[in-house]
């Protein structure tokens, strides 16, 4: 009699994450209705599940689902569109009035669809999302069966989505309820930063949030200039102002964060409040850089996020990963910081955390979600291979992410995407650019 189980997926070499031990070499790891039933060596798995579906990964590292914890995927169709400027002339002058013109329910859809190709094509599993239209995310991702956590934007001022914050938070409550029974979605709140939210509104999130026990996503102390309209305007940097609010917590999720001061991080630790930091747009739009050290020191829970297209340009989370290892090295002056391990518990386990899933997901443990990726490393660049974890971060290429699994469901194979149709997508995305060229050339 054969053990009950789907499948048998068997790498050269298994990255649990959790425990922290060295990667297993010639293990096998078997899925059971969505989720890991057994972690075991390659031999005895032979034996045990005979004639069990099995995928023979010998040149292949395989690895829990990578979770890029801030973005805007729409935001793909704006690729490009308005690069090297400053934050608020970026966002004042360029991108806001291009949503208000372009900004619709199929906007996001198509540049949702692109964006969670881009994203499964290099290995993440999992995605947080802040965009309008929110509806229409939740719809593309569930499509392509991808997991996300969807932060529900909220602001004061009008979009094409939305007339006012009342409305925003209504719409974030109802889409709460629609998507409820859909286990990849997750709802959470997207107050999208001190300047743009006031205080009875961010009050009022933090009382849903309470009630709810969902999670906020807000953008916070992205630029200097943040903090100082902050303190001439409230007398308070915008934490303390969140923090007096009752938005810090472990639900709350602070993206950006390069302008820190001890103060501040004595709230993210006092509150256990997770950071996402978004190294490659933090450089892009010169706003400085997230002290990963010293939150690291202090045992804040620190994950990494792309942020959108038009600010990164890429949403290639292990060349984020890379570069917020290399950036937290150089930073600090300390090459022991962010090492190989500790960066990939950035997009795994850490992020899992932030999302109050840790229990489910960010590591490949008997009875978690079988969410996992396999990347193969026989390329030049990956050869020879001392230390896969080390060739992983430091060396490998994401184009050459194999296979991904979420809820035990195939949803790449051999780079092929099994539910979505990658040329119509990037047909769609093209169709946009032409529209979106042509009225700016009028």
């Amino acid at each position: 009699m054969k053990a009950p189980a789907n499948f048998i997926v068997s790498p050269r070499w298994l990255v649990s994450v959790v425990p922290k031990r060295a990667p297993l070499e010639n293990y096998s790891l078997v899925v059971q209705s969505g989720k890991i039933s057994d972690v075991l060596p390659a031999p005895e798995a032979e034996q045990k599940y005979q004639g069990l579906p099995k995928y023979e990964l010998k040149d292949h590292l395989l690895i829990p689902g990578l979770i890029n914890m801030h973005g805007h995927a729409a935001m793909t169709l704006l690729r490009g569109y308005a690069d090297d400027l400053p934050l608020m002339q970026w966002l004042q002058e360029e991108i806001w009035p291009a949503e208000t013109r372009w900004v619709d329910a199929q906007f996001v859809r198509d540049g949702t669809s692109l964006a969670i190709s881009e994203m499964l094509l290099s290995g993440t599993t999992t995605f947080s999302d802040q965009y309008f239209f929110p509806g229409s995310t939740a719809e593309a991702a569930i499509e392509a069966g991808m997991r996300c956590q969807i932060a529900s934007p909220v602001l004061e001022f009008p979009s094409n989505w939305a007339k006012d914050a009342k409305d925003y938070l209504q719409k974030g409550l109802d889409l709460r309820d629609e998507f409820r029974p859909h286990s990849l979605i997750e709802i959470a709140s997207g107050p999208h930063a001190p300047y743009t939210v006031s205080d009875n509104t961010l009050s009022e999130i933090a009382k849903y949030s309470n009630e709810l026990q969902s999670n906020i996503q807000v953008h916070l102390h992205e630029s200097a200039q943040e903090i100082e309209d902050s303190i001439k305007e409230f007398g308070k940097r915008p934490i303390q102002r969140l923090y007096d609010l009752g938005l810090l917590g472990p639900n709350t999720q602070c993206v950006h964060m390069t302008q820190l001061i001890a103060d501040d991080m004595d709230l993210l630790e006092k509150t256990n409040t997770s950071v996402v930091h978004c190294p490659s747009s933090n450089l892009k739009l010169a706003n400085g850089f997230c002290p990963v050290k010293e939150l690291t020191d202090r045992g804040i829970n620190v994950c990494i996020g792309t942020d959108g297209a038009a600010s990164n340009n890429s949403l290639d989370l292990l060349a984020e990963i890379r570069m917020a290892s290399l950036l937290a090295k150089g930073h600090s002056g300390d090459p022991t910081i962010l090492d190989a391990v500790s960066s990939l518990e950035c997009a795994t386990i850490n992020a899992a955390r932030a999302l109050g899933m840790e229990d489910q997901l960010g590591s490949l443990e008997v009875g978690k979600q079988a969410d996992m990726v396999a990347i193969k490393l026989d390329s030049p660049e990956s050869t020879p291979i001392y230390n896969p974890i080390s060739q992983l971060i430091y060396s490998a290429n994401s184009s050459n992410f194999s296979h991904s699994w979420i809820q035990g469901k195939l949803v790449m194979e051999d780079r092929k995407l099994t539910n979505l149709h990658l040329p119509s997508i990037t047909k769609r995305a093209r169709h946009w650019a032409e529209r979106i060229r042509g009225a700016s050339n009028d």
